[in-house]
Formats: C-alpha cells, structure tokens, sequence
C-alpha cells in the first residue's frame, strides 16, 4: 500500500492534542524528530508506510482511518469559494487558501458559512441567476458538513440498530418477515402494500394503526422506506439529541433528520460487523454485497461510506450521486478528493461519462491537479417509472478511494493502477481547475486574466487562453 501521497498531518495532529500528547513524546515513539513531526502535522512532508503503521499502532487505530483529513477538503472548498469573480480583485493565491484551512479551520469553516449565507440571500434577490447556477442550498450544505464532520458514522444508531435488529433475527429468518412482527407486537402497526398516489412511498395510517408502502416498489426500497419510518419512532430522540448538538440552521433539521432516519435504516439493514465482514471476503463487490443483503445499489454503496467504527474501520471512500444535468444531490469524502460544493464537477470524471455506459460499473484512475490519484467506480441507474408513462430518474452513483486502497477493491483487478498514463486528469471544476489548455473546459480559470490572439483558434474558447 502506498500511502505517502496521503496528506494526513491534520489527523495526527488532531488525535495528538486530543490525548494531550506533546510533539516531543510522540516524536520520540515514532523514533522520528520533533521537527520532522511538526513539519508532517503541517502537511509538509510525506508519511512512509513504516511510519503510518507505527503511528497507527501507538494511537490504537488502523491504518486506514487516519486517511480523514479536513484540511485538504476545506481548502479545496475554500478554494472553489474564493474562485467566485466576487474574490477576482483579492489577489489571492491556493497557497494562501491552504494555510487557512490549515492554521485556522475554525475560521475556514467560518468563511464558508458565511459565503453559503451570502448565497442564499442572493438567490432570494435574484432568482433568475439562481436558476442558472446550479449550486447546493444552505440546507443541504449545512446537512453535508454535518455529515463530514461526523465521519457519517453515528454509534448511538449503530447501537440502536444492532438492538432491534437482535429482536427482529430472533422472530423469524427473514428480515421482512421479521420487521412485519416487530412492528406489529412493538408498535402496533401492520405493514402491508397499496396502491398509493403517484409520487407517494409509504403512508402511515395511525388511526387504523396500519403502514402502508406502495406496492409498485421494488422490494428494497419498501424493506428501506418501513425501516426508515421505525428510525423515526424507535431512535428519535437519540435523532434529535445529535442534531441539537450540531446547532444545525432551522431549516436544515427536516433535512438532518431525514439523513439520520435513512442512516438508521441502512444500519438496520445491513448490520455492521456482518456487513463489514461481508465487504472484505468480497473486496467490496457491491452487486453481491446487495444480493446478500438484499439492498440496492445505492445502497450498499452508502452502507460502505459508514465503516468508520473505531479500530474496525472500512476502506476510507467517497461517494457522489449526480443527475444528468450534473447536479449533485449526495457528496460525502473519506477518501481525501475534492467534490465540489457550489459549482458543477468535471465531465472527465466517469461519474459523468457512467450515463454513456448504462447498468455497467465503469473505473477510472482519477489524478487530480494535485498530483494525488483515486480509484474510482461509477454505475448509471434508474429509479422511478414504476407506472405507465411515467418518467424515470436517471441516476449515476460514484463511488471511490484513494488510489493506495486500491487493491482492496474487485474492480481494481487487471487495472494497473501504478501506472501514471493510465490516469485521467480531473478537476474539480472549471473555474478553479489549473488546465488551462482541457478541451472540455466551459470556463475561463478564476483569477486567470484572459489573452485572446484572434489569428489563432483552439478547439475550445477557453483553452489555451
């Protein structure tokens, strides 16, 4: 495994002043200098393999889990933020964004609220640029980070889950069959599926003391949809507990809670350690997995995101569910790329070209103008259409590490992932990407003065420019 392209100073830092270890004492566990320890706790030199495991082993954690890093994803946020022509006359420079994020997150994450408010109001004021920039709401904004900055895994539901689970393994050896029986003799409610109205999932019906589910819905997401309702009444209050300590804005609540519910269920679903276990006998094979448990596509990639359990921890992932459009309505990263937060993402990234390639899992070695490189797996699906002429969802869920947990995924098998050529190069998006010369970029680069010579034409406008 090579993880010294892996900028991990922050974790250690943070893990350090936690158990109020000096530089000194833990410099001298690693057998390293304090110097050199200060300069890897500030991202400026690499950690060797030998090291990362040593450390790993004096913290008590594994390897994997110090691949969480905060900086690096602020900056890259604090980056796309300040390539907004808002910020074209501040002079500015990345490395100026990334001694922010890194000597004073707190007023990064700081910065970053304030822009989202900014643009929240600015599309109350004007709401036709509104509808031309696609771009995340605050609300959604503020669920993501409250999601990141948890690591999207919350024990208190873990626990929760695992609990009823124990109950519903215990009635029968079907988890349907199961969940219909603890429904019934915990809650009173009987389960079963109608024809709902178009648009509608499940209805809860507390008079005649029943749960409907519609029943053109395939059998996953009626099993999703009843366990998420049975996180709304058995795990409420531990829902509520976490999200009051997020001081999460009001209007982000419904969305937080809804998020907390969906996790509940995944982890009902698909219980921890059997999940766990089951992702690496397959090497996270997700079609399998998905047969095993019975679940989606999606999700079982998002049930992978989760495996951040202390000292039993999953391969550090980031996922990204995106439209046809390129709206990205689900980011999350544990594995150290930049999603985009506000602007649209790069249309190299196979996430994208997975709408080309329908019900195939398509990699991608993925470098991004860093120089760091992902692994990443992208699959087109569709959701919906349930009913005659209705239309469908169209759907592309990524999913991905970096390219030193490479080998701990199926579909890395026969892909050279060593080799720099293989690599396409990514952005993050077009107003803050370096490559001036992409064919496929659709703005000119923030801060990038543009110098038209009419005697010569690229293949794009901005190119080259």
């Amino acid at each position: 495994m090579q993880q010294s392209n892996v900028q991990i100073g922050g974790r250690i830092k943070r893990l350090r002043r936690q158990r109020k270890i000096s530089q000194a004492a833990l410099a001298e566990a690693l057998g390293i200098s304090p110097s050199y320890l200060n300069l890897i706790e500030h991202n400026r030199r690499r950690m060797t393999v030998p090291l990362l495991f040593k450390a790993a082993s004096y913290f008590g954690v594994e390897p994997g889990e110090f691949a969480e890093s905060e900086e690096p994803r602020l900056a890259g946020d604090l980056m796309e933020l300040f390539g907004d022509d808002l910020f074209v006359d501040c002079d500015l420079t990345n490395q100026d964004i990334s001694d922010l994020a890194t000597s004073n997150p707190a007023v990064g994450r700081a910065v970053m609220r304030l822009y989202d408010r900014y643009r929240s109001l600015n599309t109350v004021a004007n709401p036709v640029s509104a509808q031309i920039e696609a771009g995340d709401s605050v609300t959604t904004d503020a669920v993501s980070d409250f999601l990141q900055q948890n690591a999207n895994y919350f024990a208190v539901l873990e626990a929760a889950a695992e609990r009823i689970r124990a109950d519903i393994d215990h009635a029968s050896d079907s988890f349907e069959h199961g969940l219909r029986t603890y429904l019934h003799n915990v809650f009173g409610l009987q389960w079963r599926l109608a024809a709902l109205p178009p648009g509608k999932t499940r209805k809860v019906d507390a008079d005649r003391g029943e749960i409907l589910t519609a029943d053109l819905l395939p059998a996953e997401t009626a099993a999703f949809t009843v366990a998420q309702h049975l996180g709304r009444i058995s795990a409420g209050s531990a829902i509520q507990q976490l999200i009051v300590a997020a001081s999460l804005p009001e209007e982000a609540q419904p969305v937080a809670r809804n998020a907390l519910t969906a996790y509940f269920a995944a982890a009902l679903m698909m219980p921890y350690e059997p999940f766990l276990q089951a992702c690496k006998e397959t090497r996270y094979d997700i079609e399998r997995i998905g047969r095993r448990f019975r679940a989606s596509f999606e999700q079982v990639c998002h049930r992978m995101t989760t495996l951040q359990r202390p000292g039993r921890s999953g391969v550090p992932l980031h996922l990204v569910r995106t439209d046809i459009a390129g709206n990205i309505s689900k980011r999350f990263s544990l594995s150290g790329i930049h999603i985009p937060r506000h602007s649209g993402a790069c249309p190299r990234w196979n996430v994208y070209g997975a709408f080309l390639n329908p019900d195939r899992i398509n990699a991608q070695v993925s470098q991004m103008p860093d120089g760091q490189r992902f692994f990443c797996i992208a699959k087109a699906v569709t959701k919906g259409g349930y009913r005659h002429n209705e239309p469908k969802r169209h759907l592309s869920i990524g999913l991905g590490c970096h390219v030193s947990f490479a080998g701990e995924l199926v579909y890395s098998d026969g892909v050279d992932v060593s080799n720099m050529e293989l690599a396409v190069a990514i952005g993050v998006g077009c107003r803050i990407c370096p490559r001036a010369g992409c064919a496929q970029r659709a703005h000119p680069a923030a801060g990038h003065r543009m110098a038209i010579d009419d005697s010569e034409r690229s293949e794009n406008f901005y190119a080259n420019t």
